[in-house]
């Protein structure tokens, strides 16, 4: 079966929670966690109203529900980007489907070595693009600071990228690309919004995952490894028609 065909067919559902735990992965990378809270700090400023005759910013200090607001208009600007890159590779997947096995294992051994990366190997390569974005344009500046950390973040989150990109790949169309995008997207937007929302058990666990970083860093890496070892050798693609074919059999109660 043809590897556009399965995710197509009925196992984009097992795609998805990949995708979210690569968009949890990526959140946990050095290019974002250790940064989260200047990131809030700039988006509850962004939102927050400008002072007036003189008023003092503290006079002016962003509530809750601002800062949410500033939170879920940088997911969606971040969101953006991520969505068009996967439906990039669903539009790629259209004109090159008939060399799908064999670009879905190349991909396979471009994720092995993106899982390097993340285990530390080729530093150079986790290096990211810096945009600045001034906070006088408001309630604007949130999605636009999404956007340009989405293109920013790309070449540092180049291992989970890819590991999407092939996800994507496999998805037949841009359609259901774009959902793996999404996806990807809310594993790695969910945590900023939880910190938002004040929960003290997601700041407790920030802090915790910082204080372990090369832990994680580790076994992120060892599953990109073990994702890229499974489309190399095929396997991938068999566990998935597996799926398909015990999902079709599958008689909905509708």
């Amino acid at each position: 079966m043809n590897p556009q065909d399965i995710i197509g067919s009925g196992a984009l559902w097992l795609a998805i929670p990949v995708a979210l735990l690569a968009g949890l992965i990526s959140f946990l990378s050095p290019c974002v966690l250790p940064l989260v809270p200047g990131y809030l700090g700039f988006l509850g400023g962004s939102v927050a109203p400008r002072p007036t005759n003189g008023a003092t910013t503290d006079a002016v200090a962003p509530g809750r529900g601002r800062l949410v607001l500033g939170v879920l208009l940088f997911i969606a600007g971040f969101s953006a980007v991520f969505v068009a890159i996967t439906a990039l590779g669903g539009v790629a997947s259209v004109f090159l489907i008939q060399w799908g096995e064999l670009i879905t294992r190349i991909l396979g051994v471009v994720i092995i070595l993106m899982g390097l990366v993340f285990l530390g190997l080729f530093g150079f390569a986790q290096r990211e693009l810096r945009f600045h974005v001034d906070g006088k344009y408001g309630v604007i500046g949130a999605p636009l600071l999404g956007i340009a950390l989405g293109i920013g973040w790309a070449p540092c989150l180049g291992p989970t990228l890819t590991a999407i990109f092939a996800l994507s790949f496999n998805a037949g169309d841009p359609v259901r690309a774009g959902a793996l995008g999404l996806a990807y997207s809310l594993g790695l937007g969910i945590p900023f919004l939880l910190v938002a929302l004040g929960f003290g058990w997601a700041t407790t666990a920030i802090g915790f995952l910082r204080r372990h970083i090369r832990v994680v860093n580790v076994i992120g890496g060892v599953l990109l490894i073990a994702l890229g070892v499974l489309m190399v050798t095929g396997l991938w693609t068999d566990i998935m028609s597996r799926l398909t074919a015990v999902m079709s059999s599958v008689i909905l109660p509708l």
